[in-house]
């Protein structure tokens, strides 16, 4: 039976949603994984997105808390408001209290990526903070590290990303993301799909 991946994302801009499916792609290239893309229920209402200059959402399905435990991993996706993740994501956590009740997601792994709008503006701290959502629903959090290769050591050259996991610098939000945070985010995809395929080979 295929190991089920859960990309789940909230993106505003598009920035995130362009690393989910880098990392969809990445994730379905390692052999026996199964892999789909969700977003989280948009919390802001249309006006104000309007007045945002935010672009409509994509057709990728919207995600409900009792869909997770069809998953046996998720890799989380957000942008940063002022170091943490933004409301709505936070908002989709809140509503998984029963999971957490019942702790139907205890033991599966998680991996998180984002977006913040400059190279001080949280690449670490989003995650940081993250993780203690995966900690209370007791989940195993599974940083890149630094098995992404040469790119993840790169000086000369402007880019999100740290060993917590795929990122992207938006800038005033017209900087789309690099070819390196692309690279990044297809190797989180494979690299956590193969920790994920042996979790539930041990399980």
């Amino acid at each position: 039976m295929a190991t089920k991946i859960y990309i789940v994302y909230y993106s505003t801009y598009g920035h995130v949603e362009k690393l989910a499916h880098e990392i969809l792609k990445g994730a379905s290239s390692v052999e026996g994984v199964e892999a789909k893309l969700w977003q989280v229920p948009e919390t802001l209402p249309e006006e104000v997105l309007d007045k945002l200059g935010a672009p409509p959402k994509s057709d990728v399905p919207v995600i409900t808390a009792s869909e997770l435990p069809e998953a046996d991993g998720f890799i989380f996706g957000f942008p940063t408001r002022f170091g943490m993740m933004a409301a709505q994501f936070k908002a989709f956590f809140d509503s998984t209290g029963g999971l957490w009740r019942t702790q139907q997601l205890a033991g599966k792994p998680a991996g998180i990526f984002f977006s913040t709008g400059s190279q001080g503006g949280g690449q670490e701290t989003t995650a940081l903070t993250a993780i203690t959502q995966l900690v209370h629903h007791g989940m195993i959090f599974v940083p890149v590290g630094y098995t992404g290769g040469a790119g993840m050591f790169e000086l000369e050259k402007v880019r999100g990303g740290s060993p917590y996991g795929a990122g992207t610098l938006a800038g005033d939000g017209s900087r789309q993301p690099s070819e390196l945070e692309l690279q990044l985010a297809f190797h989180q995809g494979q690299y956590f799909a193969g920790i994920a395929k042996k979790f539930k080979v041990s399980a």
